[in-house]
């Protein structure tokens, strides 16, 4: 295991390989587990990071107030990184975003995967979907005893949990789990189970956003950006990404056919590929 203090918190994070910097930001469903295959054929041509988020994985518990998207920039100082491509899925992606929008001169690139965006309210269909997906998993009055945190959640409901989100998110809205590899499924219910658990039993925490949020400043953005999105993915999700292709000046889209949320998990090397040959024409030679 290795962690790096980088101020405001310690965060669990690996690095591999010389050249530009690529940072790898998990999404709010996984850890950095999510980028194995990602991390590894990257490593061969750039200095790639993967790290967990404040209260994931082998990083610090998060408590109270936190701005993810200032870890991200904390880490890039701790391991003196001037300026580097950031590569984030669901919510990293957000984070992401927020760091070009605090620090642009920190970003030199941005690869947004089924990404989600700061400022944006989700439609009532969605929220209606999400809240039917939890309240079937869990009984109400345990899951308000869980989301309380410091809790001791009983492993059942906590894997019902983790299956349940897999099938709302990672498999999506018109498939079943069987159309996704079994190495894939598993993956994503390993990482769904290690999310619940941890933020179960964890200490309460807020996630604190950029004022103004990115919604309303996505002109800002002034970078080569790649916007990732899985066709089979939820469709609210999907317009997130479209939304980010029309706000970015010169964003490019990548449709990726039968894919839902977690495309690094469930079709490793067409996204790793993907990625490879944005990240050639965008970053400086080595």
């Amino acid at each position: 295991m290795v962690r790096i203090d980088v101020g405001r918190t310690v965060l669990g994070y690996e690095e591999a390989g010389e050249g530009s910097a690529v940072v790898l930001v998990h999404a709010a469903s996984a850890d950095r587990r999510m980028w194995d295959h990602q991390f590894a054929a990257l490593a061969e041509r750039y200095r790639v990071v993967r790290y967990d988020w404040r209260g994931y994985g082998e990083s610090d518990d998060a408590e109270g107030p936190v701005a993810h998207f200032r870890d991200l920039l904390a880490l890039l100082d701790a391991l003196d990184i001037g300026r580097a491509a950031l590569v984030g899925a669901s919510m990293g992606g957000a984070h992401a975003v927020d760091a070009a929008l605090v620090a642009p001169e920190r970003v030199g690139a941005l690869a947004l995967v089924c990404p989600g965006m700061t400022g944006r309210a989700w439609p009532p269909e969605f929220v209606e979907a999400a809240r039917r997906v939890v309240s079937g998993a869990v009984a109400p009055e345990r899951l308000a005893v869980y989301r309380a945190g410091n809790a001791d959640p009983d492993p059942a409901d906590v894997a019902a949990m983790a299956e349940a989100q897999a099938r709302f998110m990672v498999v999506g809205p018109d498939r079943v789990p069987e159309d996704l590899s079994a190495e894939a499924w598993e993956r994503a219910l390993l990482m769904y189970r290690a999310l619940f658990q941890r933020t179960w039993s964890g200490p309460p925490t807020e996630t604190v956003w950029p004022d103004p949020p990115a919604e309303t400043r996505l002109a800002e953005i002034d970078v080569p950006t790649l916007v990732v999105t899985g066709l089979s993915d939820v469709p609210q999700v999907q317009d997130v990404a479209a939304q980010y292709v029309r706000g970015i000046r010169d964003a490019r889209l990548l449709e990726m056919p039968d894919t839902g949320h977690l495309p690094s998990v469930e079709h490793p090397e067409e996204l790793t590929a993907a990625l490879a040959q944005f990240l050639a024409q965008s970053l400086p030679s080595p």
